[in-house]
């Protein structure tokens, strides 16, 4: 514990030790130990049973029930500025990160996703950009990396989205909140979505793709950096306005958090913010159909000289994971069958025994037009290693096109439980997600590092709870919808919801990997897989029947 400032001292050079001697005395007995232990207990138990499943697989029970959204929490409590790995207090908290984990928390303590959305809203510009990280104690933006990850306006949207969906406490969006935490310049939050927004339509390039800015969020793809000299940082050298370098990854973010923005501008009874926000989503999913596909897969973003990155005609880094999953999530190239392609590449490209490769072929030379990414060893890190946090994001574009088998075996070759049982390869705890795993090129292929403190556990709890088990918070009500492995078999899932608890019993008599067959609520058939929300109902009994 920390005093306040004004009674750090009991008298010159000598500490107040009052506020601790205070809190020894709570645990002076084996009784108070233990009635504390207990009391510890209660909260977790309570916490962790807003989302608990009862299936045939008792990994999926274990991680999901517990160590999954315990590491939520820690990514909330700490997102990555305390860990094993990384450097303290000079790097705080992440503007993209803080967000991202936002959606693995949000329905364990809403209050505190709020109030977390404020905190980061506070630190973004005028203009729509952001402080890419912050201090947690101060709330105030890192100048010394600055802004220009171009990604991280969108994010903002993602996480507010998500908050909103769960919540339904639209009041937020109407918050007043500063800039630059400059409450002379205050705004509502919606707003600041707004800019948000804005900011991508307003940075395209030739392609009218989004400008990348210092990177997205592949921190390690600088395009416009050209570093050639040590002590020269990628994240903050050369130029972040002016160069043409664009990213197809933003794109497919942008037509995902795009049409989440639309919907919210549709709560708030904003129409035509919500139909000029469409406009421009459908006009960058088409920009993506014409210069963002290369064949058989997406190409991955275009350097400062308009040459593509991710793509066949690419010495090495002909294919890269991020926009393979996040176009096909947003649903681009999946009528046009542009996205099964895109995964099946994925697949014979991308994939190992432990988890999906970043990029294929490695690097195995430095590119002064790519920066930091290919100045790793063949197989670490961004160069060929296997990202567990990108990971997910194939296995949702999965569960997109349907197909459960290959979802369930993407989440099991990175899940903590399964590669228990390969922990002398895998080296770090068998119970929580690591950032990244040595890839196919390296020499120690499978061995993972940086446990604990990683968007992995966010986005693989959205992805088993929101789209393998199928149930995901809507403005209408929860929406069931299942995508899981053949011979999964039947599962009962409680979801408290708002002030709702849901009992939901899924039932799967034709051993299908997606496709609901009927839904019945309390005894009542519901068309469709949303549940209608009902404000003060108490509780809900479901079934479905996939078929």
């Amino acid at each position: 514990m920390e005093n306040p400032e004004d009674e750090k001292w009991e008298a010159d050079g000598i500490i107040n030790k009052n506020p601790a001697n205070a809190m020894l005395t709570k645990y002076q007995t084996d009784t108070d130990v233990e009635n504390a232990f207990a009391e510890l207990n209660r909260y977790w138990d309570a916490l962790l049973s807003k989302y608990n499943v009862q299936s045939e697989n008792d990994k999926v029970d274990r991680m999901v029930n517990i160590w999954n959204q315990y590491q939520c929490m820690v990514t909330f409590n700490m997102s990555r500025s305390a860990s094993y790995y990384e450097s303290g207090i000079g790097r705080g908290m992440g503007f993209r990160d803080s967000c991202q984990d936002l959606l693995g928390f949000v329905h364990l303590i809403p209050d505190r996703a709020r109030e977390r959305i404020i905190d980061i809203a506070s630190t973004q510009f005028q203009d729509g950009s952001a402080y890419h990280q912050y201090q947690p104690l101060t709330k105030k933006g890192n100048s010394d990396i600055g802004s220009g990850f171009n990604d991280d306006p969108l994010w903002l949207i993602a996480g507010t989205s998500a908050y909103v969906r769960e919540t339904g406490d639209t009041s937020i969006l109407t918050q007043m909140v500063p800039f630059d935490n400059d409450d002379s310049v205050a705004a509502p939050l919606m707003e600041h979505l707004k800019r948000s927004l804005d900011y991508i339509i307003t940075h395209k390039g030739p392609h009218n793709l989004p400008l990348i800015g210092r990177a997205d969020w592949n921190d390690c793809l600088n395009l416009n950096c050209f570093s050639a000299h040590p002590g020269e940082s990628f994240q903050t050298f050369g130029p972040s306005e002016g160069p043409v370098a664009e990213s197809v990854f933003i794109a497919g973010m942008f037509v995902k958090y795009g049409e989440e923005y639309a919907q919210l501008a549709e709560l708030m009874d904003m129409p035509e913010e919500a139909a000029r926000a469409r406009a421009e989503v459908a006009a960058m999913n088409e920009a993506i159909l014409k210069d963002g596909w290369d064949g058989d897969w997406f190409v991955r973003a275009y350097d400062a000289y308009s040459h593509k990155v991710g793509s066949k005609e690419c010495e090495e880094g002909q294919i890269y994971i991020e926009p393979q999953g996040f176009c096909v999530l947003a649903g681009v190239g999946v009528s046009e069958g542009l996205a099964e392609k895109a995964l099946n590449s994925v697949k014979e490209k991308l994939d190992t025994d432990y988890g999906i490769m970043l990029l294929h072929p490695a690097y195995t030379k430095y590119h002064l037009e790519l920066g930091e990414v290919s100045s790793y060893p063949p197989g670490y890190k961004e160069n060929a290693g296997i990202f567990c946090h990108n990971n997910p994001w194939i296995s949702i574009a999965e569960t997109v096109i349907g197909r459960g088998n290959r979802a369930f075996e993407i989440y099991k070759k990175t899940c903590p439980a399964y590669v228990e049982e390969i922990s002398e390869i895998h080296r770090t705890e068998p119970y929580v997600y690591s950032q990244m795993i040595a890839g196919r090129d390296a020499k120690f292929h499978g061995e993972a590092k940086n446990s604990w403190l990683t968007g992995t556990a966010a986005w693989t709890f959205v992805n088993v709870s929101q789209y393998i088990l199928g149930v995901s918070p809507t403005h209408t009500g929860l929406s069931i919808n299942p995508c899981v492995p053949k011979g999964f078999g039947d599962f009962t899932l409680t979801r408290k919801f708002r002030e709702g608890t849901y009992t939901i019993e899924v039932k799967n008599p034709n051993n299908v990997e997606k496709g609901v067959q009927s839904m019945t609520v309390d005894g009542t058939t519901v068309d469709g897989c949303i549940i209608p929300y009902e404000n003060g109902k108490r509780n809900y009994h479901v079934v479905v029947i996939m078929g």
